[in-house]
């Protein structure tokens, strides 16, 4: 026998663990997918508009209004509501109308509260008021009430017209293309509501979506006395 038969045999180092894919294990991977997944179902669950009908808001946001500019000042309480038209630098009228081409006036509003409500389609926060202006058109229409949405920074009216359709609005809804009136009105925030009382004074502004309960108390406070 030799004496390199006698020498212990040196055993070779185990080979590294192989990751499933390069370095990272199952588990690590799995891990990561689970975040990935979370992730995408909460920003499904922010972002989505509510059900037709369901009166249900959607989770997010709460009081927390979408900006989509600077803020500037605005028109205050005691201000009359500028009318919903406006003459353009190049001498040109501009008229907001309704979806079905008809003119919105604040004239013939006169003796009604007014609630204007600049938003878009698009935004979760005025999404998440969608049903809280549904409901308080149904309950106070008749009794002296006339919400105006006024749609801004949309692609094409026939949006805004779906989405009416979809979730059952029945008030007027104004498409201002051209934000003509959301300059008018120095809006910065989606949703931004004026209250307008009876007399076409600005009674509120607020820049956000309301909940149900804070909107009826304004509602009730202004709506004119019979």
């Amino acid at each position: 026998m030799s004496e390199t038969d006698d020498q212990p045999l040196t055993p070779e180092p185990p080979d590294p663990r192989r990751g499933v894919i390069g370095p990272f294990t199952a588990r690590q991977l799995v891990t990561v997918l689970g975040v990935i997944v979370v992730a995408a179902i909460a920003l499904a669950l922010v972002t989505r508009p509510i059900a037709p009908g369901s009166g249900a808001a959607t989770p997010f946001p709460a009081s927390t209004p979408f900006i989509v500019g600077p803020a500037v000042e605005g028109l205050r309480p005691g201000d009359v509501a500028p009318e919903l038209a406006v003459t353009r630098g190049d001498g040109t009228q501009f008229v907001l109308t309704d979806l079905d081409g008809k003119p919105v006036q604040l004239a013939d509003l006169r003796g009604k509260l007014v609630w204007l409500n600049f938003w878009a389609s698009w935004c979760p926060p005025c999404q998440g008021e969608t049903p809280v202006l549904r409901a308080m058109d149904e309950e106070f229409r008749d009794k002296g009430l006339a919400i105006i949405g006024v749609a801004v920074q949309e692609t094409t009216v026939d949006n805004v017209r779906d989405y009416a359709a979809r979730y059952e609005l029945r008030y007027p809804i104004a498409f201002d293309a051209s934000a003509d009136i959301f300059h008018r009105y120095r809006v910065f925030a989606l949703p931004t509501q004026f209250f307008v009382g009876a007399d076409g004074r600005i009674q509120e502004v607020v820049n956000g979506p309301l909940s149900a309960a804070d909107a009826r108390a304004r509602i009730e406070a202004w709506l004119p006395k019979t």
